[in-house]
């Protein structure tokens, strides 16, 4: 049977993966953090196709030297972008290294409502030492660490997805109540640096829990909706979707960074007027692309057998969407090779991913399934919860 046509996303972040983009950026550089610009990118994707963009973010400034030396929130932009778009799902990084699981929890139970279903979380790790600096907080060191504060960030704030039941508000002017008060759930996690108890302040997010996208490795499978792998060829990368498939995960999308030919300089070109100012330093964990429309096609063709999305991390933000939007995304679409998403649909419908079932309602129906069970009242445990609304 052949396989579901691959899910498409890509990086919006600054402008582009080089340090020195901005140079070639099709605007001033003093607009780069102006909200028309980012209206502008984002709809420019939206309306190619893409199922999701994502948003790079650090406490720390994005670049130095060469680079930018200033960022808005990617939360805050991803409000924005919800706002300003109506079908492309939004993804912002969010580091569990120092933030408070419950603050990320409230944000992105915030950022999906006011999306109507459309938000993503991609699971950042904070490793330079200077934002432990910036924070105020003890440094966390090393992949074990890392991984730890990944594990259990992530772990409370999907707790805390499910703490409202989906049904837990009434809004009812007859009774004057808001909430079933008894459709509320505590926390309770106790972990090897911090504990969280309580209900979240947000009531559940349209999608019951937004999308987790995380690093292969970086948070167990089974917290994992989108695995994001990679690898230095596309043999690499494949099997490493291949391991993410696995191993439990949903998804798994290649990371992949792209510098395009453009129809006046070629791919090769483009890098080396850059190279210039700073160089472009490549990552173990992401395949590079360099060279025509073309190619890239048909190694997302390749992948598609391994892999069921990819994120697209641009040379220049502006030029590799032009022709992405122009050449790529077209041929791929037309190849049945990618699917584009639907209006009026959630991310996870998107992605074809089921809506999950609130833990805590899951547990108290599985309980009250084993007392009826026991003492042959279901008739009756069914009216008094109806009678709870």
């Amino acid at each position: 049977m052949p396989r579901p046509a691959l899910r498409l996303a890509v990086e919006l972040d600054g402008d582009g993966a080089h340090p020195a983009a901005w140079r070639r950026a099709s605007h001033a550089p003093g607009e780069l953090l102006t909200p028309r610009r980012l209206a502008r990118t984002a709809a420019a994707a939206e309306n190619a196709g893409f199922t999701l963009v994502t948003l790079d973010d650090s406490i720390l400034p994005p670049a130095a030297g060469a680079g930018p030396v200033g960022r808005i929130g990617a939360v805050e932009r991803a409000a924005f972008v919800a706002a300003s778009t109506s079908v492309v799902g939004v993804a912002p990084v969010v580091a569990t290294t120092y933030a408070e699981p419950f603050h990320v929890s409230s944000q992105l139970s915030s950022l999906d409502h006011v999306s109507a279903g459309r938000a993503g979380w991609v699971v950042g790790a904070e490793e330079d030492p200077s934002a432990a600096r910036a924070w105020g907080r003890p440094l966390v060191e090393g992949p074990d660490a890392l991984a730890r504060e990944a594990r259990d960030g992530v772990r409370v704030v999907r707790d805390l997805w499910d703490s409202w039941e989906d049904d837990a508000v009434i809004r009812s002017v007859a009774t004057s109540r808001y909430l079933d008060r008894e459709r509320l759930h505590a926390v309770d996690f106790t972990g090897e640096t911090y504990s969280v108890k309580g209900p979240s302040i947000v009531p559940r997010p349209p999608q019951g829990r937004p999308v987790v996208l995380a690093r292969q490795g970086l948070v167990p499978a089974e917290l994992t909706d989108v695995a994001l792998v990679g690898g230095t060829t596309a043999t690499e990368t494949g099997a490493a979707g291949d391991a993410a498939k696995a191993a439990g995960v949903p998804l798994a999308f290649a990371e992949i960074e792209v510098a395009l030919d453009t129809p006046r300089d070629t791919a090769r070109e483009r890098i080396a007027d850059l190279e210039r100012y700073s160089p472009w330093e490549e990552r173990p964990d992401r395949l590079r692309y360099t060279g025509s429309a073309e190619g890239l096609v048909g190694l997302l063709a390749e992948l598609a057998a391994h892999v069921d999305g990819v994120r697209l991390v641009p040379l220049v933000l502006d030029e590799e969407l032009s022709v992405l939007s122009r050449l790529v995304l077209p041929e791929l679409f037309v190849r049945r090779l990618a699917t584009r998403p639907l209006p009026g649909t959630t991310l996870r419908t998107s992605l074809g991913l089921p809506r999950p079932a609130g833990r805590f309602a899951t547990e108290t129906d599985a309980a009250t399934a084993d007392t009826e069970a026991a003492t042959g009242t279901a008739g009756a445990g069914t009216l008094v919860r109806e009678e709870t609304r």
